[in-house]
């Protein structure tokens, strides 16, 4: 029995138009958490940051290999795992014929921006064994909706709300605000659509990327390390990489895609809703003062 295990994942993306500040220092805050408060050992904790060589980089590939050697870690019966990513988050328009339930594909965003999105999550907690317990603590923009299908327990990602201080900051701009006795110097963690296109040519090396090619431009980029459920749409019709239809490896995935109900039990807690933004926040206060600077959404099923 493993027991209890952890997989902690941080990008600060150094060097980039995206760079944050605090995601590696959440990783070692909620490692020691985990350790000092939740009986967690250091030897059942992994952790991918992009800041240390001497840890594994968090790239798309051993992302979803760490993840997957959590899920397989378990043995039926009573193990908790816990899952935590911070970093920037994204969303990637569905297909018309997806029926994706917020009309996007919520994602996660590497440091080489191979990005998993909400059906490589619901893969994964789908191959919960039974009885074993999975929290997924996901704090980056659109994290409300990560696990595809997941109903919301709190509020609604349809709902238009307009008093969100940093619904609109882009990655990289600095705000400043004020916050009870604190100064909070605010840098956004937005990530649209263009500016994940010129982090995709540098880390491709490829310019001729745009809206329209994202997913085959990922695949094409990164072969079997991508998400294999990039290359679905709708009913598994192939997509164009490099000219060719790849019909017949959609078509191949199809059974591997499907869905099955979960066996275990899973919980999403995410720093904002599908259609919202985070932000990379740094307290200017006294040590001994303490604010909390984001809600949280719930998802169970």
């Amino acid at each position: 029995m493993v027991g209890k295990a952890a997989v902690l994942i941080g990008c600060n993306y150094p060097g980039t138009k995206a760079e944050l500040k605090g995601c590696v220092n959440d990783v070692h805050r909620m490692r020691r958490c985990l350790i000092d408060h939740f009986g967690f050992t250091e030897a059942n904790i992994t952790i991918l940051i992009d800041t240390d060589d001497s840890y594994t980089l968090p790239t798309g590939v051993n992302i979803r290999r760490a993840i997957n050697r959590l899920v397989r870690s378990a043995n039926p019966g009573d193990d908790d795992l816990f899952l935590h990513f911070s970093g920037h988050g994204a969303r990637l328009p569905a297909q018309p014929e997806e029926n994706d339930n917020t009309g996007y594909h919520e994602c996660i965003v590497p440091c080489d921006m191979n990005l998993i999105i909400d059906e490589d999550f619901r893969h994964f907690v789908n191959k919960l064994a039974d009885g074993c317990r999975l929290t997924i603590v996901a704090d980056s923009c659109n994290s409300g909706g990560l696990i595809e299908n997941a109903k919301e327990q709190i509020g609604e990602s349809t709902a238009k709300r307009k008093d969100e201080a940093f619904v609109d900051v882009p990655a990289g701009v600095e705000l400043h605000a004020r916050a009870g006795n604190g100064d909070i110097h605010l840098t956004g963690r937005a990530l649209p659509i263009p500016i994940l296109v010129e982090l995709l040519k540098e880390s491709t090396g490829k310019e001729d990327i745009h809206e329209g090619n994202i997913r085959s431009t990922i695949i094409d980029a990164f072969g079997d390390s991508a998400s294999p459920r990039l290359a679905k749409s709708g009913h598994y019709r192939g997509i164009e990489v490099n000219g060719k239809e790849e019909s017949t490896r959609a078509k191949k995935q199809s059974t591997l895609l499907a869905p099955t109900a979960p066996s275990g039990r899973s919980v999403l807690i995410s720093a904002c809703q599908s259609d919202q933004n985070a932000a990379d926040a740094k307290p200017v206060m006294k040590p001994e003062e303490h604010m909390v600077l984001s809600a949280t959404q719930f998802r169970a099923y």
